[in-house]
């Protein structure tokens, strides 16, 4: 009901995933309505404020990018947007010396297991979510996204891959942070060997490695000794990304969210459609006052300009 912080300061240190560069990260309380905002600090000494929204981000295919591409901007931010988003952090602001958050070990499980040693606290005021009104569907070639009016917050994400190792794989479930926890938190990044000379010669995934990606070989094996971690640890990735790239609606999302054949453009593009069709979502609040606690607790409709997803 109410909007929440971290009870006190995580510091991560790793290296970014494309630039191979070492990283330094914090994450910090923040007051209420700050929402994730990322503290770029630049050579000079200089921050540079970067709020993670929307309205910031571009559209990209390898990660979850927010800031001007051409100048102050922070890349691969989807598994820490994730952890916050599915753990109730609504309000906190992030301290990063590089353009890129460290990758760990590909997934959320570090940032999930730093916000929990930390504590997450209320705050004094109200959370607002945005409630999805009617579908609003997006397609780009094969891919398709969507949302969909559902009292809850719900992801459907499907993948369909050629490679033998994973084919056709699908996870639909309703988003707790116990079930990220679970289910999503843990599922690592992946890639395929074909991909990987293309990738360097363009200065991308030169922090990759069998620590931190699963890698697929050209004749559907997986390399990692380990293994992997869920039979369908694919499709579970895909679903830790998406829930990533939805947190930068700036609220969080009453409905289901599904997609097919999906990556980061898609989630961006989707979540870009439904802002443009204001008669597809509006802004609500839990009210503060006790209820029958058999019932769901109400939700009280607010005026969506002055609480709009993209106002900073």
């Amino acid at each position: 009901m109410f909007q929440q912080t971290i009870a006190s300061r995580i510091d991560f240190d790793g290296v970014g995933v494309h630039s191979g560069l070492p990283v330094r990260l914090a994450l910090l309380p923040a007051e209420v309505d700050t929402g994730i905002v990322f503290h770029l600090v630049r050579p000079d000494g200089s921050i540079r404020q970067i709020p993670a929204v929307s309205a910031n981000s571009s559209l990209t295919d390898l990660s979850t990018v927010v800031g001007d591409l051409a100048g102050a901007h922070v890349s691969t931010i989807e598994h820490l947007m994730a952890a916050l988003y599915a753990m109730g952090v609504d309000n906190v602001a992030v301290r990063i010396d590089a353009r890129e958050t460290p990758i760990l070990d590909g997934c959320s499980a570090e940032y999930v297991r730093g916000i929990n040693e930390a504590g997450v606290v209320s705050q004094g005021a109200k959370r607002r979510y945005l409630r999805i009104l009617k579908p609003v569907a997006i397609e780009m070639g094969k891919a398709r996204a969507e949302y969909r009016p559902y009292a809850g917050t719900r992801f459907e994400i499907e993948i369909d891959f050629a490679n033998a190792a994973i084919g056709r794989q699908t996870y639909r479930a309703d988003l707790t942070a116990a079930r990220f926890t679970r289910d999503l938190a843990r599922a690592r990044t992946f890639g395929f060997m074909a991909d990987v000379e293309q990738l360097w010669a363009a200065g991308y995934a030169l922090g990759s490695s069998l620590d931190n990606s699963v890698v697929l070989s050209d004749d559907g094996r997986v390399v990692n000794p380990e293994g992997l971690r869920f039979e369908d640890e694919f499709v579970r990735h895909k679903a830790l990304d998406a829930v990533g790239d939805q947190a930068l609606a700036g609220l969080r999302i009453l409905g289901c969210y599904s997609s097919y054949r999906g990556g980061h453009r898609l989630n961006a593009m989707a979540l870009q459609a439904l802002f443009a069709d204001p008669t597809a979502y509006e802004i609500v609040e839990m009210p503060a006052r006790r209820v029958d606690p058999v019932r769901h607790a109400p939700l009280v409709a607010v005026a969506a300009p002055a609480f709009g997803p993209q106002i900073l």
